[in-house]
């Protein structure tokens, strides 16, 4: 898929054509959703890392009871940490439906007098 650079954003981020079109249709939207997905691959690295941890400290225990308890520390860390992500989701798609309704409220349209003759 063609790739091309997006003038409007501080970053040099290169975002597909299809993501280009959103953001021309409604920029606030598609900065909703890409804000969205960055959250989304942070938490998925973050995750992946804990993960590596885990079977670092697993290889290294010297009993099943080590083992029952880094395996119990992680499901909770684990849980919490969903827990929170799922409430930071909510939090940013409410913030984003409420940005994108005031972006409605004003329209895009043109005026009559701005049209050059």
């Amino acid at each position: 898929m063609a790739k091309r650079k997006i003038e409007e954003t501080e970053s040099d981020v290169e975002v597909p054509a299809a993501v280009a079109a959103m953001m021309a249709v409604n920029p606030v939207a598609a900065k909703a959703w890409m804000d969205l997905m960055s959250e989304s691959a942070r938490f998925v690295t973050e995750r992946l890392r804990c993960d590596m941890q885990l079977q670092k400290d697993m290889l290294a225990c010297k009993s099943p009871s080590e083992l029952l308890q880094i395996q119990s520390d992680f499901m909770r860390e684990a849980m919490e940490q969903y827990a929170e992500e799922a409430s930071r989701y909510f939090k940013m798609a409410f913030q984003s439906a409420e940005d994108i309704e005031e972006d409605a409220k004003h329209g895009h349209r043109r005026d009559y007098d701005d049209i050059p003759v």
